[in-house]
């Protein structure tokens, strides 16, 4: 599966957001473009994306930044992908000839598959590293 450059910096940035989210810190677009080795400009872009889609919030000047508006667990993957990258989730296949159409319910069928997939998927899930050391008490 091809995800484009944009799709999967804004992953990265959400589960930077959701590592530190506390719903008050702000994340400086600089220290986002550092802790994820991506170009400050091409992710300013992708943010702005994800503010006009909701998912994350934004405060300007010198003590400005980034954060998410409600807990990580609530955002979905696909809701990512509908604010940076809409085409993923389209299915360009045609109904015409003999065959058209059962290879296009057999496309549909994927695409629901896909869809269904991205609405299980959480930002939270996206910022937890499965390395880390479990602790019981």
């Amino acid at each position: 599966m091809k995800i484009s450059q944009k799709l999967e910096y804004a992953c990265r940035a959400m589960a930077q957001l959701a590592k530190y989210h506390d719903g008050r810190t702000l994340t400086r677009l600089e220290d986002l473009a550092q802790r994820e080795a991506v170009s400050g400009n091409f992710l300013v872009q992708i943010l702005n994306d994800l503010r006009r889609a909701g998912l994350i919030d934004s405060r300007r000047g010198k003590a400005g930044g980034y954060l998410l508006p409600r807990p990580a667990d609530q955002i979905t993957l696909r809701q990512v992908v509908e604010a940076v990258d809409p085409s993923l989730l389209q299915c360009s296949v045609t109904r015409s000839g003999d065959s058209g159409h059962g290879v296009r319910r057999a496309w549909d069928q994927v695409s629901e598959g896909l869809q269904k997939s991205l609405d299980e998927i959480t930002v939270a899930s996206l910022a937890s590293n499965p390395g880390d050391p479990m602790f019981y008490i």
